[in-house]
């Protein structure tokens, strides 16, 4: 049990050194390995990163939803001074869509194909609450208009084939905020900035706790109070959105930043996409995993980016960074890069 003094102290959501393995023929795939964060309450994590760079497992992780059987979970996950890794697989069942709550990528996989809108509403709210069909119906109705769902009335009878892509996640955020969960997580929510802008609002009517995770760097810039990017299962970097924005030190980020269309260019203007394909998690490179992608590990002295993996260290308050480079070296590529970015097409 935790002391009361300690309470006190944690935040909302801290995450240590968590891991996720999963054993396979070919080896074993490390899709989260050693991650540590944390997250005050009402605030917004955006966690980035290509696909397979383990932020979805780390959701799913958070979630309690990784199989034990199929999976090596390792680490802690503290949730409102709660441990969600020790903690029984039925008790983790009663915090989701009570105290947890997560949208998923693809709401048509989410939602019971066969089952109205409505009635799935309705068995989410009785899961967690004693409360009559007739007013869990009522309510279900109340949240459905309250995201924007329009001609309610008639929807809430609908199957989810029959509603548009973004109507379905619509639906998809009313069943997770029906319970009014303490944390709310986002797989790749749809771009659409009304959606955004929806989650926004109604984290801000609640008091929600967010995690968004996306591929997506330049969705993130206006919503989120901290950004963690990640690559090849590892945070690579991890800093308040500003920070990461104005001063991006990790050679991935620079990247990232550099794969955003720009509104003030062409659209015949090339992008600048980071080479080659992020690693395979059965066999991950010996150092750095981002080295073999990486434009300027050739000025690291000694080649430790070959051989030795660079821990997570301060570059400045609040900003962590993994990588070999000296702090100055990596302030100056990032301005470089930066200016280039800002620099008006020819």
């Amino acid at each position: 049990m935790i002391s009361p003094a300690a309470y006190l102290e944690r935040p909302f959501l801290s995450v240590t050194d968590l891991s996720v393995a999963f054993p396979t023929e070919d080896g074993l795939v490390r899709a989260v390995d050693g991650v540590s964060l944390s997250l005050e309450k009402g605030k917004t994590l955006a966690i980035v990163g290509e696909s397979g760079s383990g932020k979805s497992v780390t959701a799913q992780a958070l979630m309690g939803l990784i199989n034990r059987k199929a999976a090596k979970v390792t680490g802690e996950i503290w949730i409102d001074g709660q441990e969600l890794i020790a903690m029984p697989d039925d008790e983790v069942q009663e915090l989701r869509g009570n105290e947890l709550a997560m949208i998923f990528q693809d709401p048509m996989s989410s939602l019971h194909p066969f089952y109205r809108i409505g009635d799935q509403i309705v068995e989410a709210i009785r899961a967690h609450r004693s409360m009559g069909r007739s007013f869990a119906r009522r309510e279900a109705i109340e949240m459905l208009r309250h995201v924007g769902i329009p001609a309610v009335e008639q929807r809430v009878d609908a199957y989810p084939h029959q509603l548009s892509g973004g109507m379905r996640q619509r639906v998809m955020i009313a069943m997770a905020l029906i319970n009014s969960p303490q944390l709310l997580i986002a797989d790749e929510p749809t771009t659409a900035l009304q959606i955004l802008e929806l989650i926004q609002s109604l984290q801000a009517e609640f008091g929600t706790t967010v995690i968004l995770i996306t591929h997506d760097l330049g969705i993130v810039a206006d919503v989120a109070d901290d950004v963690a990017v990640m690559y090849g299962g590892r945070i690579v970097e991890l800093a308040p959105t500003k920070t990461l924005y104005d001063r991006p030190e990790m050679p991935y980020t620079l990247g990232l930043l550099s794969s955003i269309p720009r509104m003030d260019r062409e659209p015949t203007d090339r992008l600048a996409p980071i080479r080659g394909n992020p690693p395979s998690p059965i066999k991950l490179p010996k150092g750095c995993v981002f080295q073999p992608r990486c434009n300027y590990f050739e000025r690291v002295p000694g080649g430790a980016c070959l051989t030795v993996r660079p821990e997570l260290l301060e570059s400045e308050p609040d900003h962590l960074v993994r990588c070999h480079l000296r702090h100055e070296e990596r302030q100056q590529i990032a301005q470089d890069v930066l200016h280039a970015l800002s620099a008006e097409p020819a």
